[in-house]
């Protein structure tokens, strides 16, 4: 087989790799839907936990976010199967934070704050990688993209990393509070900055 076999054009390639990461996000955002839903209708069944309320408000607008800053991969003129491969590697971390807040069964534990608290290390872990992950994803867009958020971006990676393993880390609720607050209001903030949706 030849070297170029080994890839795919950008314009042939994108949209179906678009298909691919939207049934993956697709799954995360009706993961966290069918939970709020679920938590309307039977409201007293578990005992609700406001971090992790804010948290699914957090996971979800990082899905849709996704899906909206993807499109920069329209312009790859080049796909491997590696890239391809990281991308939908990508989704899938995004698809387990929202399986994470909302389990199949929570018969294990007294309430969201209880089952949240528990889980905490894997999320954070997960939540870790996906900030990781978006360096890898802004520098498959090219340099001048990845220019493009300047230093604020090479600061806030390091310090949402940091902050992650130490809400891993630690059960201290004030802080968990803090630091999903923080992270909710910084993401909407960034949202707002640099991605010209204001209108």
């Amino acid at each position: 087989m030849a070297a170029g076999e080994h890839l795919a054009a950008g314009a042939e390639a994108f949209p179906h790799i678009r298909i691919v990461m939207g049934m993956v996000i697709g799954l995360g955002v009706t993961r966290l839907l069918s939970g709020v839903a679920r938590i309307i209708q039977h409201p007293a069944q578990y005992r609700l936990y406001p971090v992790h309320l804010a948290w699914v408000a957090s996971v979800l607008l990082m899905l849709v976010h996704f899906w909206w800053w993807e499109f920069g991969l329209f312009g790859i003129t080049q796909w491997t199967f590696g890239a391809y491969l990281f991308i939908i590697a990508y989704a899938v971390l995004l698809f387990l934070l929202a399986a994470l807040l909302f389990p199949d069964s929570m018969y294990d534990y007294a309430g969201y704050e209880d089952f949240f608290i528990s889980r905490r290390t894997w999320f954070f872990g997960v939540l870790a990688a996906t900030y990781v992950f978006d360096i890898v994803d802004t520098l498959i867009k090219g340099q001048a993209h990845f220019a493009r958020f300047g230093t604020e971006y090479l600061v806030r990676t390091p310090v949402l990393v940091a902050l992650c393993i130490a809400a891993a880390w630690t059960k201290n609720r004030a802080f968990q509070a803090v630091f999903v607050a923080g992270t909710l209001l910084y993401q909407i903030s960034w949202i707002l900055r640099l991605f010209d949706t204001i209108v």
